[in-house]
């Protein structure tokens, strides 16, 4: 009797064939098999405002920049991470991620820019969106010519 075994097409040596391939479906990574960095979101919402963390962790407060447009909201940030090595000492393994990450979503409402508000505390954003009130609505007046 023969044993059954599960096919695995990312396994040797078909991964090298497909890696490219499925890229987008395994994750990304840099050039050095590091995996690229990823924001996390976490969003809620009151019948008053949203609120939204999201974790930046190693990131310092001044390189991070929150845009609101309407109900679309924009967070990106530049970590930076220290490369200098001592004499004598090699890189065997860098998985830490170095460079630009962002997001951007919209809302269901769109968000009172006035006032919102921003904190930074042990790696997380935590941001508090005010719903903008909604305004009522013209009726316009048809006149005759």
């Amino acid at each position: 009797m023969s044993n059954m075994t599960r096919y695995d097409p990312f396994s040797e040596p078909m991964s090298d064939l497909f890696h490219g391939l499925f890229r987008p479906l395994r994750g990304l990574t840099t050039g050095d098999d590091a995996p690229l960095a990823d924001m996390k979101l976490d969003v809620t919402e009151s019948e008053t405002a949203y609120t939204v963390k999201a974790e930046l962790p190693g990131v310092d407060k001044k390189d991070i920049d929150v845009k609101i447009d309407g109900n679309m909201v924009s967070i990106s940030a530049t970590v930076q991470r220290n490369k200098d090595l001592k004499e004598g000492e090699r890189v065997v393994r860098r998985e830490r991620y170095s460079g630009a990450i962002s997001r951007s979503f919209s809302l269901a409402s769109e968000v009172d820019e006035a006032s919102a508000a921003a904190q930074y505390q042990d790696g997380v954003l935590s941001l508090t969106l005010p719903k903008k009130a909604p305004s009522a609505q013209k009726r316009l007046q048809i006149g005759y010519l």
